[in-house]
């Protein structure tokens, strides 16, 4: 079981994972073992979480969001595939995390007469100032 938070938690069958060669150095070995990892999570059909955090998890996992509704996480980063195998689970619980999280609401705001008038003022006398440069007319 992968704990989010106290509330949220995904099963162990939820998440599916496939070992694949990594790329890049490694001479013989990256020919040999399969330590990179593919981690697999249906978020879309996933009991385990609530919808709205569903749709900002859309939104966060960016391209790793499959058409679908599939989160898909790849590393290779570490030469141990369990390695590699924790990393994955770690980001996978990241992203998850940062979708629990809900964005507070934009409170629009308006400019007072004040400043618009000392804005104004201000670029009046810099106005003034560059006006005074140069040849006499």
């Amino acid at each position: 079981m992968l704990r989010i938070t106290d509330r949220i938690a995904i099963e162990e069958w939820e998440l599916v994972e496939q070992f694949i060669r990594s790329s890049g150095p490694g001479g013989q070995n990256v020919n040999k073992v399969s330590t990179a990892v593919e981690l697999r999570f249906e978020a879309a059909r996933s009991p385990s979480l609530p919808e709205p955090v569903k749709r900002r998890l859309e939104r966060i996992a960016g391209r790793r969001w499959t058409k679908d509704g599939a989160i898909v996480i790849q590393v290779s980063d570490e030469r141990s595939q369990a390695r590699n195998r924790e990393l994955a689970r770690e980001r996978l619980a990241e992203l998850i995390l940062k979708a629990t999280l809900v964005p507070k609401r934009r409170i629009a705001t308006k400019v007072s007469q004040n400043q618009k008038r000392k804005r104004l003022d201000a670029k009046k006398a810099r106005s003034e100032v560059k006006d005074g440069r140069g040849w006499e007319r």
